[in-house]
């Protein structure tokens, strides 16, 4: 989804410019999206989901259409550049920072732990009627400090409080969400 020049051959690339020769070409924050329901085994945005939905009715409409076209345990890759480095800031379409709490906003079982204990987090999965379980994220450091991570000289929790602290500490998010449906 969004695919620009990078293309993936075993998936249907899509992009909104037709520039890139995508498979087709289509604009995601067009609501609906043009296929059926269920129908999706895995989707990628690879580097594109941060330019997209920058009104937040259409980035949470963009997130119904995922749901919907994804089949029950479907795996969505997305790699974000992280919202505190540069290639983020200094890119003018980038219109949403994509974290891993945004992301948790649409898994339903910690929209129901947020509920029994009375947190304000926002219950996204519920509003939406939506699944995403969260259940790999990568922070990837950007240099000096892979290396200082790779020599052993800094530790993730170390680059953790860093990168809460200081810009370009961490280049990039990747994450595989994992789609759930009750009804298969």
């Amino acid at each position: 989804m969004g695919c620009g020049y990078n293309k993936i051959s075993t998936h249907i690339n899509v992009d909104s410019s037709a520039t890139c020769s995508p498979d087709l070409v289509f604009d995601l924050e067009t609501l609906p999206w043009p296929w059926e329901t269920s129908v999706a085994e895995s989707v990628v945005f690879n580097h594109s989901l941060e330019h997209m939905g920058q009104d937040s009715r259409i980035f949470l409409g963009m997130m119904q259409e995922l749901y919907r076209i994804c089949k029950h345990r479907a795996d969505v890759f997305v790699n974000v550049p992280h919202p505190r480095h540069d290639h983020f800031i200094g890119d003018p379409t980038h219109v949403r920072a994509i974290t891993p709490s945004l992301l948790s906003l649409f898994d339903r079982e910690k929209n129901d732990i947020w509920k029994r204990h009375g947190v304000a987090n926002t219950p996204l999965a519920h509003y939406l009627g939506v699944n995403f379980k969260t259940v790999e994220v990568q922070a990837i450091p950007d240099e000096p400090y892979r290396t200082m991570f790779l020599e052993e000289k800094t530790s993730v929790d170390d680059l953790d409080k860093l990168s809460r602290e200081l810009n370009n500490v961490l280049v990039e998010y990747r994450f595989r969400l994992v789609v759930f449906k009750e009804s298969l």
